[in-house]
Formats: C-alpha cells, structure tokens, sequence
C-alpha cells in the first residue's frame, strides 16, 4: 500500500521552487473568495438588492468588460513594471471593489464598484500569469501554469460549494451574502499580503532598445505566428471550453432525459478531473511535440461536443448523464493540454522585452472567447441545436489542421535549437530586491 501511494503522489510532484509553491497556495485561497459569490451574484443583486435582472447582468457584465479593457495595458506596464507590484495594486483595487459591492444600494453605485473590481482583476490577471512565469526557469514553465490551474479551479469549486451551503440555509438574508463579499475582499487583501512577504520580486526582462520599446504592440503584431496562435486559442476557448460550460445546460434540459441536479453533477466532474489530472497530464503533454499536443486538444473537443448529441438518443437519465459525464472528462482532458501548451509557448516566443505584452495578449484570447460563446452559442441554439454541437465539431476540426500545418514552426522544447529566444528569467529568484 505504501509503494502504490508513493507512485500516486509521485506523479504530483512538480520539483517548483518554495516562493511559486507559496503563489499558488495564495491564488488557492483567493479563488476560494472568488468562489464564494461568483454563483450568486445575479441573485444578490436581483433578489437582495431589488435591481432588474438586466441590470444586474450588466453589473456583471461590466467587470469583464473592464478586466478586458485593462489587460492590454497591463501588459504594456509589465514590460517596464515589475510583476509583484502590479499584482499587489491589483489585488488592492479588488479589495476595494468588491468589499463596497457589498453594500450597495443603488445601481450607479455597483457600477462603479464593479468596474474598480474588475479593472483590479484584469491588472492583477496579467501580472499573475507574468510573475508565475518568471519565478520558475523555462523548463518548468509548464508544471507552474498546470499548478496555477489546479489551484484556481479547486478554490473556486470549493468556494462555491461552501456558498451555496451558506446561501440556502440564509435563505437569502442580505447579511449572508455580505459576509460572503466582505470575505472575499478579505482574500484579495490576504493575497496581497503574501506577494509583500513571501514572492520574490524580480526586475522586468532585460530592457528593449528605443526603437522596440516605441513599437510596443506594433512590434508585436507582426509576429504572425503569436496572432495564428491567439486565433486559435480564441476558437478553443469559445467552442471547446464555452459551449460546453454556457450552451450544454440549455440544451440538456430541452432535449436530454436530465435536469439541474444531474447538469450539476456533470459540471462537478469536469472540475474535479481538471483539479486531479492537470499537474500529471503535465508529464506526459511533455513527451509529445506542441503541435500534435494542441491537434490533439482540437480532436478531443470535436469529439466530445459530438458526443454530446448522444444523449438525446436516450429516454434514461442515467444513461444521459453517464454520457454527458464522459465529455466532460473528454473536455476536461483537452482543457489541461491546452493550457500547459500554449501558456508557456506564447511566453517562449516573447522577445523578453515584451513578455508582458504577449501573455496580455494571451490573456485577452481567453476574455474574447469566454464572451463570445454564449453569444454565438445562444444564437445557434436558437436557430437549430443540433448544429451547435456539429457545427462546433467541424470548427475544432478546421483549429487541428490548422494548427498541424504550423508544423515545426512550433517550437518544440525539447529541441534547444529551435528556441526563438534566449530563456526569459533563469535566475529570477537572485535577482530579489528587499
């Protein structure tokens, strides 16, 4: 017994340093007061405070919008910026933002609320992926995006397990939920707290020339294969992640056997699989070049929104819901390829003078596909369902070729000659300032 769990917790191991283990314990506990009213938002808003539920969806809406209109130019302060600082700032702003959120009366007033929150989020975001990035030497790259995924899914799901608790046994008493936001706020401070303390706090990448530092996002427009690339991701996060979390819900209770609880179930599952795969998924990502890894995730999304036409085959909630749970696994599976690939490939083709521009960049793919697939994916629905999943399949199938033909354009880490770029930070953690 104690040989099969050594081989179990082996596959854990990741070898990171102690300051980006320490990171990462602190998105874990921020999640988890993100968590804690991300699902409940609307129902505060709507139910608590009395605004219309347009209105409230517009509050929402308005911190994503924020976030995505400040990301681009965080990135533009991280080349220039240290990360830590910015991600304390950041954090800071969240504070604020989502500790006034909680006692908001009027719509103007959660506006503002929402935007100071949300323009904290997108600062803070940018900075997160950055700073995680050049803690760790290149070839770690990978197991330290894997660990910062795996922390943040497992605090949010936790933390929105712990408030639905909370909620249904206040039945909806205004305190509640401003204990939940007030904790949360608490979690962006108690982050903040952890950069000051424990995260070292390395310089920005050596300095561009006059002429690079002038062409800022010019320069990096014309890296044709960094836009292939965002294209690409854009459409994975839209189709592959979207549909599945936004559009499947909708069309299960019209045309699968299955209602909420099961939907619920399927969605705990795919959670629970990203949060005990993706480190280990790492190892063997590892092993096979980037551009199959990625025609690989393309082929499995395909796979799993045609899967899901299935369970409309079946009068049986049980059958439906086993079939929904296996895309959810499928989906899960793509999501941590996709994610230990492209993070650290996007930060090893940055110029190292510019990291901070391409992983905002990068960042900003996952906003715009987030926000267009509902709105595709809705309208879709609306026209004839079963296209969303066949449609959606074809589109993943047209990614994976694509991305097949970039071919050794791609390039392959275990392959030092083809590296675009000298390593970003190999010893960021000597370079710490008191």
């Amino acid at each position: 017994m104690s040989r099969l769990l050594t081989r179990v917790f082996a596959v854990w191991r990741t070898g990171l340093s102690g300051p980006i283990i320490i990171l990462q314990v602190g998105n874990a506990a921020n999640s988890f007061g993100t968590g804690l009213v991300l699902p409940f938002e609307i129902i505060y808003l709507h139910d608590v405070r009395g605004f219309p539920t347009a209105t409230a969806g517009l509050v929402l809406a308005t911190v994503m919008g924020t976030a995505a209109a400040v990301t681009l130019p965080s990135g533009a302060l991280l080349d220039n910026v240290r990360a830590k600082v910015l991600m304390i700032t950041g954090n800071l702003a969240c504070v604020a933002g989502y500790a006034a959120l909680a006692f908001v009366e009027h719509p103007w007033q959660a506006f503002i609320c929402s935007a100071v929150g949300g323009a904290g989020l997108g600062v803070a975001g940018t900075a997160n992926q950055v700073l995680s990035l050049t803690l760790v030497p290149a070839e770690q790259r990978a197991a330290s995006t894997a660990l910062r995924r795996v922390a943040g899914n497992f605090g949010l799901g936790l933390g929105a397990t712990v408030a639905g608790f909370i909620v249904a046994s206040a039945h909806h008493h205004l305190r509640a939920f401003q204990e939940l936001y007030l904790f949360d706020a608490v979690s962006f401070a108690v982050f903040a707290l952890v950069l000051l303390v424990w995260i070292p706090n390395p310089r920005p990448a050596t300095a561009a020339s006059a002429s690079d530092s002038r062409a800022g996002f010019r320069a990096v427009a014309r890296d044709r294969l960094l836009l292939e690339l965002i294209a690409a991701n854009v459409a994975l996060v839209m189709i592959g992640g979207a549909f599945f979390s936004n559009v499947l819900s909708p069309f299960a209770e019209e045309h699968t056997p299955i209602g909420p609880g099961e939907i619920g179930v399927v969605f705990f599952i795919n959670t629970f699989f990203i949060v005990v795969a993706q480190v280990p998924a790492t190892r063997l990502v590892k092993r096979m070049r980037r551009t199959h890894a990625l025609a690989v995730t393309s082929a499995l999304f395909a796979i799993a929104l045609l899967a899901i036409l299935l369970a409309t085959l079946t009068r049986s909630p049980l059958v439906a819901t086993t079939v929904l749970a296996g895309v959810a696994i499928v989906i899960a599976i793509g999501e941590c390829a996709q994610f230990v690939v492209l993070g650290p490939l996007i930060a090893e083709l940055a110029p190292p003078h510019l990291l901070g521009r391409y992983m905002s960049l990068y960042g900003l793919s996952f906003t715009v596909g987030v926000a267009l697939g509902p709105a595709v994916g809705g309208a879709l629905l609306a026209t004839s369902p079963d296209a969303v999943w066949w449609g959606g399949a074809l589109a993943m199938a047209l990614t994976g070729a694509g991305l097949l033909r970039l071919g050794h354009r791609i390039p392959d880490p275990l392959l030092a000659t083809t590296s675009r770029t000298p390593e970003l930070v190999p010893e960021a953690i000597r370079r710490v300032e008191g």
